[in-house]
């Protein structure tokens, strides 16, 4: 048997609120990375100490009202970058590092607000950097995963009313375009090479609907996806239901794909 590798991609919705949630997951899940998106914390502020003590080195670019993004490791990695090639580099939305020789790219895709925004143009705009970073750091023959909160459902049954919900700035054609876009160039959707044509496996539930995850009102917006030679040893990719279920919970839940190296 080879040696594993287990990587987890988990919209905290605020680090500091969400502290004992995500250091107590960590501690019973024990992944070897776990990538973070809306931290909501500057750099000065952020709890390092206490992922140092149950094991994890933690990194992470945030700004005073920004995002946020943080990867917590189990191992010291060989490599950090963070941020778009170009202006405005959005340091905050984008984290990457590699361990065991495998690239692991954190990103917080912009949301878009509404279809009428200046936000969504940006959104459209940020798929496409992302694709020329892609091309200019890597190959598709490298073995990278890309994770992260990409506000984007990108099948109609990957929300829970596709008729209602068409339009909006994360199920609509320009957006799953994009993303396709960058999936053409060299990444396999993980969680769907385990499920296909699943319906009803979400990893987001609004807070403003009443028991939202109860009755199945969601949407699949966080994924983990990896070029082919890595998609090749993924053994296993699933939805984490239980932090969702915490009291004071985020209102999105942790996906996770292990694999066989």
């Amino acid at each position: 048997m080879g040696k594993t590798f287990k990587i987890a991609t988990y919209n905290v919705n605020s680090i500091r609120s969400r502290l004992e949630l995500v250091l107590g997951w960590l501690k019973k899940e024990r992944p070897d990375v776990l990538c973070m998106q809306e931290t909501k914390v500057p750099d000065s502020e952020f709890p390092k100490e206490a992922f140092e003590e149950i094991g994890y080195k933690v990194f992470f670019r945030g700004t005073k009202g920004g995002s946020g993004v943080a990867i917590a490791t189990s191992s010291d990695p060989e490599g950090l970058l963070s941020g778009l090639d170009d202006e405005p580099r959005d340091e905050d939305r984008l984290l990457g590092c590699k361990i065991g020789g495998i690239w692991v790219i954190n990103t917080y895709v912009p949301q878009g607000q509404s279809p009428d925004s200046p936000m969504f143009s940006y959104k459209l705009q940020w798929y496409d950097r992302l694709l020329k970073f892609f091309q200019n750091h890597f190959k598709p023959q490298d073995p990278l995963i890309w994770c992260g909160d990409l506000n984007v459902a990108p099948e109609q049954i990957d929300v829970h009313n596709p008729k209602k919900l068409l339009g909006h700035v994360c199920f609509r054609p320009e957006v799953w375009e994009k993303f396709e876009r960058i999936k053409k160039w060299g990444f396999i959707d993980l969680f769907r090479l385990h499920h296909p044509g699943e319906p009803g496996h979400y990893t987001f539930f609004d807070y403003r609907v009443p028991k939202a995850l109860e009755r199945g009102i969601g949407w699949r917006v966080d994924h983990i996806l990896a070029t082919s030679p890595l998609a090749s040893k993924c053994r296993n990719c699933w939805i984490d239901l239980e932090p969702r279920k915490a009291p004071k919970p985020s209102d999105h839940t942790p996906l996770v794909a292990e694999f066989e190296l």
